[in-house]
């Protein structure tokens, strides 16, 4: 867990904070995306040093849930985290949903960033996390181990910026959960996520991701991949995320394993949003 103690905090424009140059003499692109998120899952972009950004993301009930559950407002879900800028390079967050009383706690590492000469003609970082469910066993008379409670999460995320209106990400993802629902479950999965976001103005931008789960061999009957659309809208130190999505759950070990992940055809899409918001607590640095 990181401490901090503030001599100061103030927000600013997210521009400036995911676009400072680390190297004197080579123009990097910059802003691929607007915050650390595509819309569920990571972007290439994370918090400079000595930034810390808090998020709030809601999910509410599934469209198809009728007027009697006012189309899944009725119901709601959500996720909040801490995620802090250790250097411009490395940062980590921490954060818990309901969904299942689950913690979750992250590091993300920049290994290049895409040059405006192409020298270097993508972003690349490294995601590593860790979510562990504390809600009661369904079965507490068997023997239940602490372990069992422990999913870990391997992304490498890989993206290109084509010009100031589009970037695009891959992201392979290794995932182990080490109890799975039954015994026709592997632990380790493998998924490709695919995203986008195409800018709409200089503060209004569109976004994409969906991910394809690549096990052949699984309990649930009526799966589906995580499919997802937004909409960006940066108001100073705050980015606002409007989405239509099929993911409940607001964690990688939920909605790329995607046990509860509802089916866009019959309405199973869930209303939800995202809140950005960044404080500074560096002093060096003025906006």
């Amino acid at each position: 867990m990181i401490t901090l103690i503030p001599y100061f905090s103030f927000g600013q424009n997210i521009d400036d904070l995911l676009n400072a140059e680390t190297k004197v003499g080579r123009t990097y692109e910059t802003a691929a995306f607007k915050t650390s998120r595509v819309i569920n899952g990571h972007s290439v972009e994370q918090m400079s040093a000595n930034h810390l950004d808090l998020r709030i993301e809601h999910r509410f009930g599934e469209l198809n849930g009728g007027l009697y559950n006012l189309y899944g407002l009725d119901q709601a879900s959500m996720h909040f985290s801490l995620e802090y800028g250790i250097k411009d390079w490395l940062m980590a967050g921490i954060g818990r949903t309901n969904i299942n009383k689950t913690y979750d706690g992250f590091a993300k590492v920049k290994l290049f960033r895409q040059t405006s000469d192409n020298s270097i003609p993508v972003f690349l970082s490294y995601m590593g996390s860790t979510e562990m469910f504390t809600s009661h066993w369904t079965d507490p008379t068997r023997v239940n181990k602490f372990s069992s409670r422990l999913t870990f999460v391997n992304q490498l995320l890989i993206a290109r910026k084509f010009n100031e209106n589009l970037t695009l990400q891959l992201s392979p993802t290794l995932i182990h959960k080490n109890l799975t629902p039954t015994e026709l479950d592997a632990n380790d999965l493998f998924a490709l996520g695919f995203s986008g976001r195409i800018k709409v103005s200089n503060h209004v931008s569109l976004s994409a991701e969906y991910f394809y789960d690549f096990r052949s061999n699984r309990s649930t009957i009526n799966y589906h991949n995580a499919a997802s659309v937004a909409v960006n809208i940066e108001t100073g130190g705050h980015v606002f995320q409007l989405m239509f999505t099929n993911c409940l759950a607001m964690t990688e070990g939920g909605f790329i394993w995607g046990d509860s992940n509802g089916d866009w055809t019959n309405g199973g899409v869930h209303f939800g949003f995202n809140i950005s918001r960044v404080f500074s607590f560096d002093k060096k640095r003025n906006y």
